[in-house]
């Protein structure tokens, strides 16, 4: 299972950013998605930095196995889960 947001539409509402993040983070987990893919943008660069900074959080940091920058596609982002 694959999960999805696409950041494009709350790219300049910080707080609404993070509880989108958060949301995509929480249904991953709940439903055990092995991948979720975060659509920051190209842009100026800081939407994603602002995404990587939130996955670097200690609890969130926790929940997921590994980040992938998408060598291809500079505005996405990967987040792999490893399940048991």
């Amino acid at each position: 299972m694959k999960l999805k947001l696409d950041l494009h539409d709350v790219y300049n509402r910080g707080d609404e950013i993070d509880r989108q993040l958060r949301a995509v983070i929480d249904e991953a987990v709940q439903k055990k998605a092995k991948l979720v893919e975060i659509i920051p943008g190209k842009g100026s660069g800081q939407l994603k930095k602002r995404v990587l900074r939130f996955l670097q959080q200690k609890e969130i940091k926790a929940l997921y196995h590994r980040v992938e920058k998408d060598s291809d596609n500079f505005g996405r982002v990967f987040i792999h889960f490893r399940w048991k």
